[in-house]
């Protein structure tokens, strides 16, 4: 290990040192808690970064992150410098801050600028007693992002949006991807109640765009939007298409139904993410873009169909491994019952192998029951096990749940474990299927060179046997 990544390894443990809930929850989602004015104080110091470039801020329950790498994407292939603010990460936290530019190439904030923020930040810390984790990280990447000179950012709400550190946000354009019912006990228990903290990023004349939505949240959203005199757009209203697949869920090309613009009306645009709900995801990542588009000119057609065919988001529907002579690994992130049941549509249309395995992973305070429901039935076979996360739910606790429905499952104590057991069953032209939570998919990719290489040693070995 050199300096510099010396100097993060440091900046990165001294953040957590503050409260992180992603980690561990917090009791209660309220001003008292989040303080919703201390965002707004920490970059002050840094003289206001936020409001040097515009943005685009995105909030909502499923597809946030997808809809954040085709917008980031489309505008870097328009020539432009982009901030991309995530969350979580799969692998390196560096993943959450990252410039893309027309040159490419890694695009992660360096080790030597994530320590000197840190080291930047520290002197503020004191002022503001109670500061969270998030609320630093946040402050770090806007900082990032103003001295890194980009012409825009694309940034994820964290949680909820209401009182979330990135609302401090006035963007160009808010969006609302899809709603479900999830972190129930912080956000409120019915799709009316979230869609009131997660429209608590829609600000008084900037336009919204929202995923197709249950009607009780829509209303809510439309209330708000009518509030603030936000005009409020509808992905698959405004903007529509119909879809083909990629062979082996390499992709799929969409053709443009209807939208606001001319130009896109009957273009085919190839999208490089897999499975239906992508589109819906391209759709409102369509809608958002084009309200950005008097800004940047080159923001053209062409633009959008070049950047919707290089998006990478890992994690969703990501082939890790395929080849003929043994089963094929699939990863997908999917964490909330309705994102089981889209994994679910996907491994029943896109793929084709003879049995399915699955290794799963749930963390607290998610809908076991519906997760279980929707891709139990589809499996020879199931690995239950957990994450290195300290919200992970404990192997013998989601075998419990299984059971409960009418499953029995196989449990290991870690996921490369789990894979283990799930590749020792499975045969070639078996798929094999991790998911459950973006914990469980890091925890693979962050062991992945080494455990694939035994993997397929043990695969040789079964293959050809020593004589004797």
């Amino acid at each position: 290990m050199n300096h510099e990544q010396n100097r993060y390894e440091q900046a990165v443990a001294y953040l957590y040192t503050f409260v992180n809930y992603e980690r561990k929850m917090a009791e209660t989602y309220a001003p008292e808690k989040m303080d919703p004015s201390r965002p707004g104080r920490l970059l002050a110091y840094l003289d206001n970064p936020h409001r040097q470039y515009p943005a685009i801020h995105i909030a909502g329950t499923k597809g946030k992150g997808s809809v954040a790498a085709m917008c980031a994407h489309v505008l870097r292939a328009s020539g432009l410098r982009v901030g991309l603010y995530t969350s979580p990460h799969l692998q390196d936290v560096r993943e959450r801050i990252r410039v893309l530019t027309p040159a490419g190439g890694d695009d992660l904030i360096t080790y030597a600028d994530f320590a000197g923020g840190v080291a930047e930040l520290q002197a503020i810390v004191p002022r503001e007693p109670g500061v969270t984790w998030f609320e630093l990280m946040t402050a770090l990447a806007f900082r990032y992002f103003a001295r890194q000179a980009v012409d825009v950012a694309v940034v994820e709400v964290g949680l909820g949006g209401r009182l979330d550190a990135t609302n401090i946000l006035t963007p160009q354009v808010s969006v609302i991807t899809n709603l479900a019912l999830e972190h129930t006990e912080l956000l409120g228990n019915t799709l009316s109640a979230i869609a009131g903290e997660k429209g608590g990023i829609i600000k008084p004349g900037v336009p919204v765009v929202t995923a197709p939505q249950a009607p009780e949240a829509l209303a809510t959203l439309q209330a708000i939007a009518a509030a603030q005199h936000a005009p409020l757009l509808q992905a698959m209203v405004d903007w529509r298409c119909t879809a083909v697949p990629f062979p082996a869920g390499q992709g799929q090309t969409l053709t443009i139904q209807a939208a606001p613009d001319p130009a896109f009306v009957g273009q085919s645009l190839p999208l490089a993410l897999a499975g239906a709900h992508q589109q819906e995801n391209c759709l409102v990542a369509l809608a958002a873009l084009h309200q950005m588009q008097p800004l940047f000119p080159t923001l053209t057609l062409a633009a959008v169909r070049q950047g919707l065919a290089d998006v990478q988001w890992p994690g969703r529907l990501q082939t890790l491994h395929c080849r003929p002579d043994t089963p094929t690994l699939l990863l997908d992130a999917a964490h909330t019952a309705g994102s089981a049941e889209k994994l679910a549509q996907a491994l029943q249309t896109l793929y084709d192998y003879r049995r399915l395995w699955l290794v799963l992973g749930i963390t607290a305070e998610k809908d076991v029951t519906g997760i279980l429901q929707a891709l139990l039935p589809l499996a020879a076979g199931t690995v239950v096990s957990q994450a290195n996360h300290p919200r992970a739910i404990p192997p013998a606790g989601l075998q419990q749940a299984a059971g409960a429905l009418g499953y029995v499952v196989t449990t290991r104590p870690d996921i490369p474990a789990a894979v283990r057991a799930a590749w020792a069953a499975a045969r070639p032209g078996d798929l094999i299927c991790v998911t459950g939570s973006l914990f469980v998919v890091g925890d693979l990719l962050n062991c992945w060179d080494s455990l694939q290489s035994e993997l397929l040693t043990t695969t040789e070995v079964a293959a050809h046997p020593p004589d004797g």
